[in-house]
Parts: structure tokens; sequence; C-alpha cells
């Protein structure tokens, strides 16, 4: 008997039409998370910046838009290109980290969940499609694809739509130079058994977790500014110990993944990896080959957005994903057959992958 596979029969995404650029922060104000003063002019922050992360500019939501808005838009777009009836979605698993955060509250409002949100901005009737999320920091979106293929394959599902969202320029301290990291968005996926009589699909997934000394490297805390509301919360982030963790255990799980799909590593075609830090993920993907004693192209087989896109955390996949297939990413094309390696790393900290052949 043939195993089932799970197929992505849809795509789709949303990038905020707003359009933040590293300019727009010279100007500004920083501090340590110590609260001492960062006194460097703002040409040189920003270019320090640049050089580290290769972010130039991100895209930030309007200001009457929220994370299930974008999530909404996204899967609007998946379900037109799936071509799909909506009312046979038996799943909408939504990633996501802090729910909807209307711009100027910073207060996070999850219930009910994003996903019923979702359900309900797509008008969908049918009783017995059920909506929940997925809190797994930015690999979020890849676990929500891990969880509907299992439901798949096992037959308790024949088709889930699955959303990475998040606006997190609702909740970044603006004292903070890691605000220039993050942006919004969304991407989303149709996901259902393989109907071609193909070997397309998933082909294998991994997961890996760490929660000892590893738990706080991404967590809520005060502003920098001195003196302010310690009650208001922030993203914060220990950027030196989350890039450490990142070249020391996602490769690891990638192998893990590819290893298990029996494919050589010879096939993989492209590696679409969480937009996290443009240096970062180049060494990840070279740490990567060198355990099969290979030295890769990184300009062929690692696409990236984050130049333009920053970092939306869940979304960053998805949106990757969608555009590549879109024809929107300079000098990368995925075709029918191509092996395809998804990887991402965060807060938890959490590590997931899984290998595609489209």
């Amino acid at each position: 008997m043939q195993q089932i596979r799970t197929v992505i029969s849809g795509t789709g995404s949303y990038i905020p039409n707003r359009i933040i650029k590293n300019s727009d922060f010279v100007k500004q104000v920083f501090f340590e998370k110590d609260q001492s003063l960062i006194d460097s002019p703002g040409e040189e922050i920003i270019r320090k910046f640049k050089d580290i992360t290769g972010i130039g500019e991100r895209r930030w939501a309007e200001n009457n838009q929220n994370n299930s808005d974008l999530a909404a838009f996204a899967a609007e777009a998946a379900i037109k290109d799936a071509g799909i009836d909506r009312e046979t979605i038996d799943q909408i698993i939504v990633a996501h980290n802090y729910g909807d955060v209307t711009k100027g509250s910073n207060q996070s409002d999850m219930v009910p969940s994003i996903a019923a949100r979702v359900r309900h901005k797509l008008g969908i009737k049918n009783n017995q499609c059920v909506p929940y999320d997925v809190i797994f920091g930015c690999p979020g979106w890849i676990q929500g694809v891990i969880q509907a293929d299992a439901f798949i394959r096992t037959g308790l599902a024949k088709r889930c739509l699955v959303i990475g969202t998040e606006t997190l320029s609702r909740i970044v301290d603006v004292y903070d130079r890691d605000t220039m990291i993050f942006s919004d968005g969304a991407g989303a996926v149709i996901l259902e058994a393989n109907s071609e009589g193909t070997d397309s699909g998933i082909m294998a997934t991994s997961n890996m977790s760490h929660t000892d000394e590893e738990l706080d490297y991404l967590y809520f805390d005060k502003s920098n500014l001195p003196d302010s509301n310690s009650n208001t919360k922030y993203i914060k982030m220990l950027g030196r110990k989350v890039y450490e963790y990142s070249l020391n255990h996602v490769p690891d799980a990638m192998k893990i993944a590819l290893d298990r799909s029996g494919e050589p590593i010879e096939s993989v075609k492209k590696i679409l990896i969480h937009q996290a830090n443009e240096k970062m993920d180049a060494a990840i993907v070279q740490r990567f080959f060198r355990k099969y004693g290979l030295r890769p192209n990184i300009e062929t087989v690692m696409p990236m957005s984050i130049a333009e896109l920053g970092n939306s955390s869940v979304a960053t996949v998805p949106t990757l994903y969608d555009m590549i297939l879109k024809n929107q990413v300079p000098n990368h094309h995925i075709e029918k057959g191509d092996i395809l390696l998804f990887a991402s790393v965060g807060a938890g900290m959490n590590i997931n992958s899984f290998v595609y052949k489209q």
C-alpha cells in the first residue's frame, strides 16, 4: 500500500504596505538592557545593525489592522490559490506569539483564539471545522504543518489551513535596538492528502527543544528606557545566546529530518529557513552541509527575504515559500519534484524541520 503523503495545494501571504527603513531610526535614542545610554551616532548604530543582520527595511501593519486581519488576508489568498471550497477545511491552525494587539495598547488578546477569529473572518459555517492556535515561538508555522501532517496521514483530517501570522511592531520597545529586527506579516498554506498518485509531499520531520538555561533567551520584560513603567512588557532577546544556540543545534535538527527522508544531501534544491538574521542563517546552512562533508553555494540554496521584510517570526517561512512560488524572489525558483528543506528556531527554545518534495 502506498504511503499517504501530505501536499501543499495552495499558498498565500500578506505583506503590509507600510515600509519602515533603517534610516527612520537614525534619530531614535537607544538604551542597553541595563538602561545605560547607547552614546553612538544614529548612522553608526544602523550601519552596524545592517552589517550584523542584513536587514535594510521591514514592514509594519497599518494602525487599523490587527494580527487576525493579516492572517485572514493570507488565508484568503491560499484558499484561492488552492481552488478549494472553504467549507471543506477540517482544521484551521494559526501560529503566532502575541495574539491580537491593538495599536497603542501593548496588551495581548488571545480570547477567543486567533484561529477562531480567522474562521469568523473567512465566513466558514461548517461546525466540523476546528480552529486552534499554536504557541511555539518562531517555529510555530512549521509546527502547525507537522501537526496537520499527522492528522492527515492518520485520516483524522482531510484538509487543513495552516497560518503563521504576527504583528511584532505592536510589542517592540522603541528604546531597544532590537526593535529594528522585528516586522509584521502573515503566510498561509492549504495542506491535504496527495491525490495525484505521485510521491510529492512531506517526506520527514524533526523536532528539538531545550528549556533549561535556554528558556529565557527570548522573553517579555520592561523597557530599556530608564524610569519606565515596569508593568508594561515588551519582547526582549539575548541575541548572542540565540545566535550560539542556533548554530549549535539547528543543523542537527535539519540533518535528522533529511536523514529520515532517505534523500541525499545533493538532492536538496532549496533550504527555506526562518528569516532571523542573514549571517546566522548562512552559518547554520554552512554547518549543516559540513555534516555531509560539503560546502554549499549559499546564494543558490538559501533564498532570503529578510533584507526587505525583516523578521516577522512565524510568518517568515510561509511568506518566503509563497513569494518564491509566485516568482517574487529574484534568482530563485521551485520546480515540480524539487526537494526542499524547511527549518526554524525560536523562543522555547524550540527547533523544527521538515523535508518536502514539490
